[in-house]
């Protein structure tokens, strides 16, 4: 029996409008998305992974964690078991023990080995670049589904988490009452020509520029086309930055550079 998949949960509060519930020009999408590009013309998942299994793995583990704390518990999750052969042998209790300070760690870890035993039973051993077949796998839903076939399989879908939610509807963009919602919006606005890597752009972007507590506006290279009325002064942006960026998934050391992440030193680099 397949274990149960984790509901994921709608958004605790109603989208923060734009002005007078507006959407974005076309021209204003365009040029919003150009300069997103123009700052950071290949951008990467904040995650660390290996292969498209890995990359499902962290992607996984990552619902309702930080990417930094993933990338924490990973390494060692990798060296002891890199494949699906070896997630399955290990077994939910085994992948518990290496991922116990990550949110829903229980359910995640039974979930990681339900999957990996049908990864090498039903697969191969291998990701497949399918929606509906990824979506049958426990523990993944549309969100994972598209973040894997967006870095692994190269295909141009737009995953919406909480940050590209909250920049989607401040700003704009492509407004939207559910993460569905917001998704068929981004897709159906934004230009095929981003589509690869909106996710990316607008996910780095929520994280360390359009902050959930302050924004930081009168820091923000796409301030001109967004029509977020409750745009921050200067001296409110700048004491967003200070405070380190606590709550809504936010990171430390967030907002060193527009849309493109901080490197601390020594970490590996590689999503997404």
């Amino acid at each position: 029996m397949r274990a149960r998949k984790s509901a994921s949960s709608p958004p605790s509060a109603p989208p923060p409008a734009p002005a007078a519930g507006r959407e974005m020009s076309a021209e204003a999408v365009q040029g919003f998305m150009e300069t997103l590009r123009a700052l950071n013309p290949e951008p990467k998942t904040e995650l660390h992974y290996r292969d498209p299994f890995t990359l499902l793995v962290a992607v996984l583990l990552s619902a309702q964690a930080t990417d930094v704390s993933v990338n924490k518990v990973t390494p060692a999750l990798f060296a002891a078991a890199p494949t699906p052969e070896a997630m399955a042998a290990l077994g939910a209790a085994g992948i518990g023990r290496f991922i116990r300070s990550i949110g829903l760690w229980q359910s995640k870890a039974k979930h990681l080995a339900a999957l990996a035993e049908i990864l090498v039973r039903e697969y191969g051993g291998k990701v497949p670049c399918d929606r509906a077949a990824l979506e049958s796998l426990p523990g993944v839903g549309r969100k994972t589904a598209n973040v894997v076939l967006n870095v692994a399989c190269g295909l141009p879908t737009i995953a919406v988490d909480t940050h590209i939610f909250r920049v989607a509807n401040r700003t704009g963009l492509a407004p939207g009452r559910t993460p569905r919602e917001v998704e068929e919006a981004l897709l159906r606005r934004l230009p095929p020509a981003f589509h690869r890597h909106a996710h990316h752009w607008l996910i780095l972007h929520g994280r360390y520029v359009c902050t959930a507590r302050r924004p930081r506006c009168a820091a923000c290279p796409v301030a001109r086309f967004c029509l977020y009325e409750g745009k921050t002064a200067a001296e409110e942006s700048a004491a967003g930055h200070a405070e380190g960026r606590g709550g809504e998934g936010e990171e430390k050391g967030a907002g060193r550079r527009l849309t493109s992440p901080p490197t601390p030193r020594g970490r590996p680099r590689r999503k997404g």
